[in-house]
């Protein structure tokens, strides 16, 4: 019997190691996509980056909610989706969004690129663009069927989608409105936004549709945590053109290094989104983050920052030259895969 009750503690003491050492699937990053895809060219390198993380097994993409209005932008999120194997995952549309807001590097017809036959150069698995759901319904889709505290947004462009959401009331997908679903279901939001510095500026992605940014802010619970990623510490990170097409060389039938060949993109273009992705999947470790705070959006889309030991929010601190070569270096990773 003393064999029998030593043996039974070795093997729970040995689970117990094996367990606190491995990492299961329910402990890896689950991920939604929130961007305003066909502007900057960043968001394609953060995408691209997500499905490199979900194809090695280090975070799961379960979405990606496109918050800049028309259906080319989504159909842009198809090509991407299709070209990396992952034609399955699902895509959403901002409506009632924010009409016309800036275009720094116009690729929305990348869906229609063409081989020299005149076929398309790029596949896609979406037959109905006008058929996809708005992207609060999709996230009240995703949010639903996940554990408690185990989803990570990752919020690149307009915050339209998320105050949608934020607003939406009781439906098939959960009886809690809006506010108690991200309290239920989110662990933390990573956002490329928010300027932190002694000078007061408004920020771009939220000035672009400040009544959405203010609602945003109200409505999001002080108990779910939020990450910044201020533009100063992208701005670090430069890939540039040559570098990217250089990298993309083992072909020519490839999204991104067509948007490069059909656009001008050297216009001071930085690796911004990229940051808010490596935080939510590779941890607080690659960033030197701020102490915690809370943090408040003026009607001029300034960001305010009052630190505070129970706050729910931090931001990225910009690092050293070594550090944005290093964050370059993973990106470059990505993209250089065939």
């Amino acid at each position: 019997m003393k064999n029998i009750t030593l043996l039974l503690i070795i093997a729970f003491v040995l689970a117990s190691c094996k367990n606190e050492n491995s990492t299961a699937p329910s402990d890896i990053p689950l991920v939604i996509f929130d961007t305003d895809i066909g502007s900057s060219t960043d968001d394609l390198f953060a995408l691209e980056m997500l499905y490199r993380y979900h194809d090695e097994g280090l975070c799961r993409l379960l979405g990606v909610v496109v918050d800049r209005e028309g259906e080319h932008c989504a159909a842009c999120a198809d090509v991407m989706n299709t070209y990396y194997g992952h034609g399955d995952i699902p895509i959403a549309l901002v409506r009632d969004g924010i009409d016309n807001p800036m275009v720094w590097i116009d690729y929305k017809p990348l869906p229609s690129y063409t081989n020299p036959d005149g076929t398309p150069m790029f596949a896609r698995s979406v037959d109905d663009y006008a058929s996809l759901p708005d992207g609060w319904q999709l996230y009240r889709r995703l949010l639903s069927a996940q554990p408690d505290h185990s989803v990570s947004i990752v919020s690149v462009g307009f915050v339209t989608c998320l105050a949608q959401l934020l607003q939406s009331e009781a439906d098939n997908y959960s009886p809690l409105n809006g506010v108690d679903l991200v309290r239920q279901k989110v662990k933390c939001v990573y956002i490329m936004g928010g300027v932190f510095g002694a000078s007061e500026e408004p920020d771009f992605n939220f000035s672009q549709g400040i009544s959405f940014a203010q609602t945003f802010f109200e409505l999001w619970p002080s108990d779910v945590d939020m990450a910044f990623s201020p533009q100063e510490v992208g701005e670090k990170v430069e890939y540039t053109p040559d570098m990217v097409t250089t990298d993309i060389s083992w072909t020519d039938v490839h999204p991104i290094k067509q948007v490069y060949m059909n656009c001008d993109c050297n216009t001071g273009q930085r690796m911004w989104d990229p940051m808010a992705v490596i935080h939510a999947v590779e941890g607080d470790e690659a960033f030197t983050l701020s102490g915690r705070g809370t943090v408040s959006i003026t009607p001029n889309a300034e960001t305010h920052f009052t630190p505070t030991p129970t706050g729910n929010a931090r931001f990225q601190i910009a690092g050293t030259t070594e550090w944005a070569d290093s964050m370059l270096q993973k990106i470059r990773t990505s993209t250089l895969r065939h």
